[in-house]
């Protein structure tokens, strides 16, 4: 439960703030208030959560990749055989997709990638918000980060407050669960 005075994240059997001490408003008698909006508990993806999607969106990446390099390897006359000219093409074209997939995405009205569809979790900035594509290329290029330091960039989102891996945090973005709104969201941005 988020604080109404200081929005601090709270247990939701709290009878006071953690953090500022101002008294909590009972749960008891709003179950039915609780079912239908997120909670603090709730609110933002766990790192279970956006492993599974990143593991649907490497397969449907994956798929459109070998099928990419295929025509490629067509086009440039090496069908079922590697040269390097076919290669570097193929390594560019997949850099773009990759790029493209997850900026356009994330960018878009849905907030997420197939495999943050998939898992029902959206890409927000910290006000609750769609993410612009300039942010959305920002958010993804600074994955390198959060992969050259051993993934330890992409295991901060199993640690942090706020479930944010190391690119969310350079790009100023939060992986929240679909059902998350705006307010809500905000609150627990505070």
């Amino acid at each position: 439960m988020f604080c109404p005075k200081c929005g601090h994240s709270n247990l939701e059997k709290a009878g006071a703030c953690q953090k500022c001490g101002a008294v909590l408003p009972s749960v008891e008698g709003s179950a039915s208030a609780a079912s239908a909006t997120p909670t603090a508990t709730n609110l933002y993806a766990g790192f279970w959560k956006r492993f599974a999607a990143l593991i649907i969106d490497y397969f449907i990446l994956m798929a459109v990749f070998l099928f990419t390099s295929a025509v490629i390897g067509l086009l440039i006359g090496s069908p079922g055989g590697a040269n390097e000219e076919s290669d570097s093409v193929s390594g560019i074209a997949g850099t773009v997709i990759w790029w493209l997939y997850y900026a356009i995405m994330e960018s878009s009205e849905r907030q997420a990638t197939l495999g943050k569809v998939a898992v029902q979790i959206k890409v927000v900035d910290r006000r609750g918000g769609r993410i612009s594509f300039a942010r959305a290329t920002g958010r993804h290029f600074a994955k390198l980060l959060s992969g050259l330091i051993l993934f330890f960039g992409y295991l901060m989102a199993a640690f942090t407050s706020r479930k944010q891996a190391l690119h969310d945090m350079v790009a100023s973005c939060l992986v929240v669960n679909r059902a998350a709104s705006e307010d809500l969201i905000r609150q627990g941005a505070s």
